[in-house]
């Protein structure tokens, strides 16, 4: 199995917590010891330590000069007190990059702000925190604003920084990183707390389990 690699931005303050359920989704058939189907590495705007919001210290993988999109299977983009200062713009101008060659890009949170200044909304379908946050960037696509957690169209997506789980579902989905049966039972459990969600997906770790012996 030939092996993509997601590519997840990493700055100063970026919020932790928004990204964890998908990019530990990402890299779960590692679990296995078996050769997954995708990989996460970390991009930053130089390969110098950064500082999360939570007080994880990241050294990035790769710098931002050095990723093209051929080289990745999907940009994530996640917030931070910084998008709104154009500290992260060149981010931004990585994402339009990334789209222009037909690679997903996922930002969530502040990433909207930052992909909206760059005209990245204008003409999609998108969501954020709120519309009037989305507002201050002075961009034109406050029309195709959708109230909703998270919203993918064509190779965006967007969400709501209080909305982790449904970013990740969306993230998971567009890789197809799960079936979309097994997709749906993710999401009921780790969102919901449904047991059947947990059901559906202890048979699939159970498949998964076999097929690496």
């Amino acid at each position: 199995m030939i092996t993509q690699t997601v590519h997840m931005a990493v700055f100063d303050t970026l919020a932790d917590w928004e990204v964890g359920a998908a990019t530990a989704h990402i890299n779960k058939h590692t679990w296995h010891k078996e050769p997954g189907k995708f990989q996460v590495k970390t991009v930053g705007l130089t390969t110098d330590p950064i500082t999360t919001m939570g007080g994880m210290r990241i050294v990035p993988d790769v710098a931002i000069a050095e990723l093209a999109p051929a080289d990745s299977a999907m940009l994530i983009l996640p917030g931070a007190d910084t998008w709104v200062t154009g500290e992260l713009a060149p981010f931004a101008r990585l994402a339009k990059a990334f789209l222009d060659a037909g690679v997903p890009v996922a930002g969530i949170c502040g990433a909207t702000f930052g992909l909206a200044q760059e005209g990245l909304l204008d003409t999609r379908a998108h969501t954020s925190n709120v519309a009037e946050f989305l507002a201050y960037t002075g961009y034109s696509g406050g029309d195709r604003y959708v109230n909703e957690p998270a919203v993918t169209d064509g190779d965006l997506i967007t969400a709501s920084g209080t909305a982790p789980f449904e970013f990740a579902r969306e993230v998971l989905g567009r890789l197809g990183v799960y079936e979309p049966h097994v997709l749906d039972g993710w999401y009921r459990l780790y969102a919901h707390s449904d047991p059947a969600g947990y059901a559906v997906l202890a048979e699939y770790e159970a498949q998964m389990a076999g097929a690496s012996h």
